[in-house]
């Protein structure tokens, strides 16, 4: 029926495998982007230095330029106290002529001001960001930043075979009889020829597995969110807000048991299925 475990959970994973699928997507693209070496551009303090010359020039000018136009309001209103009210039909005209040539100028130099504000903002964003690639740069030579590079290869060759193998899934409508932790002690054991209790040892490690991989996931999740909800959210908006995450979080936990059924043994991935649907 329509209130069924099975057709709410399959609704509900929908959205949830959906939301899952954009983060780690995002994940994926964004942490080699991050850590690896390879994507980092050279930055020397040269480069550094030059923009922050450039950047002190563009507020001289936006300095001088603001006292242009103070002084000539001081002088338009030191004039206006000196000289009263003009007298006469050509002196209304002077002082008409007069100001609307002076505010003119005045408008001028004013754009120009916004110009320079403009160009300082961007410079001062790219100066930040030459700041923080050097100090990426410096991260990369030390032995965790090392580390999270060779990460960051190792992980992106192990994200385009999971995109391969899914494609191939797809495409033949295939299902994978044996775990991933299974799968790999089975061809180290193989390989190597010692005596191992696959079985045993297969359902602890899968069991970790899964657990890193929701606390990590959830982790993640409540990271992107936090930062999503801390541009968007007011003091009128939090509680649509708090209702929001606790949504999505269901959503997201619910996907997860979905999808980890594969990173565990064949019996226990049987009971799960059997709790939720066959779905």
């Amino acid at each position: 029926g329509i209130l069924s475990i099975e057709q709410l959970i399959s609704r509900v994973g929908v959205i949830g495998v959906t939301l899952m699928a954009l983060l780690s997507g995002f994940g994926a693209v964004n942490c080699p982007y991050t850590y690896m070496s390879y994507f980092l551009r050279n930055v020397t303090d040269t480069d550094i230095l030059a923009l922050e010359r450039r950047l002190l020039q563009t507020m001289d000018m936006i300095v001088s330029k603001k006292k242009r136009i103070a002084v000539a309001h001081r002088t338009m209103f030191q004039r206006g106290e000196v000289h009263n009210k003009p007298t006469g039909f050509w002196g209304m005209i002077k002082s008409v002529t007069t100001s609307v040539a002076g505010s003119e100028n005045l408008s001028l130099i004013q754009q120009e001001v916004d110009a320079l504000e403009e160009l300082s903002r961007q410079l001062f964003l790219e100066t930040a960001d030459l700041h923080a690639t050097k100090e990426r740069i410096e991260y990369s030579k030390t032995f965790q930043g090392k580390y999270f590079n060779f990460l960051g290869y190792f992980f992106s060759i192990y994200c385009v075979w999971k995109i391969f193998m899914a494609t191939i899934n797809i495409v033949f409508d295939r299902v994978g009889k044996t775990d991933p932790v299974t799968r790999g002690i089975e061809i180290t054991v193989n390989y190597l020829g010692i005596q191992f209790d696959v079985k045993f040892w297969s359902q602890h490690i899968s069991f970790i597995l899964v657990g890193i991989i929701i606390v990590t996931s959830i982790r993640g999740l409540l990271i992107t969110l936090t930062k999503f909800f801390y541009a968007i959210s007011s003091s009128k908006s939090s509680n649509v807000i708090v209702l929001l995450l606790a949504q999505i979080m269901g959503m997201y936990f619910v996907s997860s048991v979905l999808l980890i059924r594969m990173s565990m043994p064949l019996e226990y991935r049987t009971i799960i299925t059997e709790v939720l649907g066959e779905l």
